[in-house]
């Protein structure tokens, strides 16, 4: 009789300990589901009043990028460690974890330092902006945000491409939009027996029609070459750079029926048969 309630008893203490551990364990889900709530408005918040102030202080768009990106890191890690802490699980343990292992985490983490590192070069020495075309690493695409580990371009074709900030920062980068203005150059070829003069004459009447070229420097008009089978002129002007597309291909097209209207004919290549009887 006795062994029998003893056996009862222990099993009463078994199930009164897995009772207090789904208690105790419920409470901290719970508490966790609130911190995780909570935490998840707070930042959203803190964002928002962040964002706002840096906008009413027209703060530069790639230096809101980077920070929004930071910022959204920073504050999700914290939250993770609120709720970690919450659970019930020591913190202490993962510092000892990541202690240990800090070699390899460190080589893991190794291109994300250089990339983060990398972005604060770029947002310091300033070699492009949000809103600038360049071209780096074989692409080129206009800027759309300065994160802190890569930079995203839009090519001309809508697509987006990440570059690393690291690469980005040590490479070679040009800035199409640095300067206000550019050098458009073309190269046209005419017939030989073609008067150069009369050529000379017509480009920069048709230059001078087109007010978007600008007067200085001046336009510069020069035979370039004499080919096989042409005479090569080049012409070079500049625009404003926002300019500079729409006057190379309008340009191409007012030469081309300047030249048909005067006669100018283009050259095509001829190869010379002799035959011998």
């Amino acid at each position: 009789m006795k062994e029998s309630l003893q056996h009862f008893t222990d099993i009463e203490a078994v199930f009164k300990h897995i009772f207090d551990w789904c208690v105790n364990a419920g409470g901290n889900l719970i508490g966790a589901l609130l911190i995780f709530v909570i935490g998840r408005f707070i930042i959203k918040l803190i964002k928002r009043l962040v964002f706002s102030f840096m906008e009413k202080r027209k703060a530069d768009p790639s230096i809101i990028g980077f920070v929004r990106s930071l910022l959204n890191i920073t504050l999700n890690i914290l939250l993770a460690i609120a709720i970690v802490n919450r659970l019930g699980i020591e913190t202490t343990s993962f510092a000892a974890l990541l202690a240990s292992a800090g070699v390899a985490i460190g080589m893991a983490f190794s291109g994300n330092l250089q990339n983060f590192a990398g972005g604060i070069i770029i947002l310091v020495l300033r070699p492009f902006k949000v809103g600038d075309f360049i071209e780096s690493q074989t692409i080129s695409g206009t800027v759309k945000e300065i994160q802190i580990f890569h930079t995203i371009l839009t090519t001309p074709d809508n697509k987006t491409v990440y570059i690393p900030n690291g690469s980005l920062s040590s490479g070679t980068i040009t800035n199409y939009n640095q300067n206000a203005t550019r050098r458009v150059e073309w190269t046209f070829s005419v017939e030989y027996g073609e008067d150069v003069n009369k050529v000379e004459e017509i480009v920069k009447t048709t230059v001078a029609n087109d007010k978007r070229i600008l007067t200085s420097p001046e336009p510069f008009f020069a035979v370039n070459a004499l080919d096989s089978s042409s005479v090569n002129v080049i012409i070079r002007v500049w625009v404003n750079n926002s300019d500079y597309w729409p006057v190379r291909f309008d340009m191409n097209r007012n030469i081309y029926e300047a030249f048909n209207n005067a006669g100018i004919s283009f050259p095509f290549p001829q190869i010379t048969v002799h035959t011998k009887n």
